[in-house]
């Protein structure tokens, strides 16, 4: 997300760093690096105007000139106009003030409108609201029996008519149902086309005015770039959208939509789409993208990941298990689990501040690999084995060689690993063996030393 013009602007800053004193002329040079940059990224050219006459006319001033750090005050400048381009304040989902609140989603074919309806009811479901969603696209073939697979994986009902009845009127027998069956929130997912048309927009219309949604949402392709910026617009100008849902960022090394669709249309976004999988979805946070765009990191948004994803009942048990000295195999497959739950390993460490740029170069996917080979290793293993890897001789190992579809050399510098980790984690918990090795008479810490 944004890699491209996270890199070039960094690049700009780093240069800027090397010059210690800022003049007027140092300042026009780099903010057209910037200015190609943002063009390169494929953000509106009126957007990116106006952007970095902002910029220059608060970086040029006395106060960041003649500063005692003028490279840091001129980030800053850019970091609050990031801001303000990108909306300036959260801007969140409205909830009805009386149940339920109806969520009306459009977009065009191919931008991952009924993928995004189980991710947004998959997110709803974690605020504690019990999500209906409505299959109201009756044109694409299968549209239906997606919502309803969807539905299946997430344990949220999906309501359906089949695909002879209009659109309008199942939207309006949805609201009837969720009353009676008490769901507090109702997603729509209707119809897109091709490009927009007559006779799609007056379907919409006849929704909306059907059932007076509260968010009118239109997803919208990241990698589309100023192609959605302008589809986004013809759409407003003609239904008048609440905000937006930008699918695909993950995806996006450019992130020109993002960067101009709030400043084109005045509409905010209200979530970004950062992953295939149904809870890589996150609500959208003007200064916390702006932040990674300057590759300074996202530390809130890894800890509010953290916060949903780890199992804390899971994690206090390991917790005891570490400070009385007890890890085994078990304990480490299960914080692999835990790790995996929070997404690829490239996303959680540039949300990391100061290893994004540390870790550019390196190919993410060769931990990963690892990691999954030692799951599959461990997997093939027996609970005996687990609880204790010492019982590992040469015809255990072969056998799980073979399970895990790796040899036996592997097995033994994986449990070679797994053995000094588990010395270094006594150490660090102060575990029993730690206890034996450095107390000393009347259970006084001793505290080794050369003389």
């Amino acid at each position: 997300m944004f890699e491209s013009l996270t890199e070039k602007l960094q690049g700009v800053f780093s240069r800027l760093r090397g010059k210690g004193k800022l003049s007027e002329q140092d300042v026009s040079e780099a903010l057209r690096e910037v200015r190609l940059a943002l063009l390169e990224a494929d953000v509106n050219f009126k957007v990116v105007k106006d952007f970095v006459a902002r910029v220059k006319e608060r970086a040029v001033g006395a106060e960041v000139l003649e500063g005692l750090n003028p490279v840091q005050a001129v980030v800053k400048i850019v970091n609050d106009e990031l801001i303000a381009l990108l909306g300036g304040s959260d801007s969140r989902v409205h909830f009805a003030p009386r149940p339920p609140t109806i969520i009306m989603l459009c977009g065009l074919q191919g931008s991952g409108k009924t993928t995004t309806c189980g991710k947004l009811a998959h997110w709803m479901r974690r605020q504690g609201r019990n999500p209906l969603m409505v299959a109201c696209d009756v044109y694409r073939p299968a549209a239906i029996k997606q919502l309803q697979v969807l539905g299946e994986q997430l344990k949220v009902p999906v309501f359906a008519m089949g695909d002879q009845t209009a659109p309008m009127r199942i939207a309006q027998e949805a609201v009837r149902h969720a009353d009676q069956s008490g769901n507090d929130v109702i997603i729509l997912d209707t119809a897109g086309r091709l490009h927009i048309d007559a006779q799609m927009m007056h379907e919409l219309e006849e929704v909306k005015a059907a059932v007076n949604p509260t968010e009118t949402l239109l997803i919208v392709d990241a990698m589309s770039g100023q192609d959605a910026v302008n589809f986004a617009q013809q759409f407003h100008e003609q239904l008048a959208v609440d905000g937006f849902l930008m699918t695909k960022m993950d995806g996006d090394a450019r992130g020109g939509a993002a960067l101009s669709i709030r400043s084109v249309t005045g509409v905010p976004i209200k979530f970004i789409g950062v992953g295939e999988k149904l809870d890589a979805l996150e609500p959208f946070h003007p200064d916390r993208l702006a932040s990674r765009i300057l590759g300074m990191g996202d530390v809130l948004s890894l800890i509010e990941r953290v916060q949903q994803n780890i199992d804390q009942e899971k994690a206090e048990e390991m917790e005891r298990n570490l400070k009385e000295g007890r890890f085994d195999l078990n304990d480490y497959l299960e914080q692999m689990q835990q790790m995996k739950r929070l997404g690829p390993m490239d996303q959680i460490i540039k949300m990391i501040p100061g290893l994004g740029a540390a870790v550019k170069d390196m190919d993410m996917r060769a931990p990963e690999a690892t990691m999954k080979k030692q799951e599959a290793l461990v997997r093939s293993m027996t609970a005996a084995e687990r609880s204790d890897p010492a019982i590992l001789n040469g015809s255990r190992k072969r056998r799980i060689a073979v399970g895990a579809g790796v040899t036996v050399q592997e097995i033994n510098e994986f449990l070679k690993q797994f053995e000094m980790m588990k010395q270094m984690i006594k150490q660090m918990t102060g575990g029993k063996g730690f206890k034996k090795k450095t107390k000393g008479p009347g259970g006084r810490m001793r505290i080794p030393f050369k003389r």
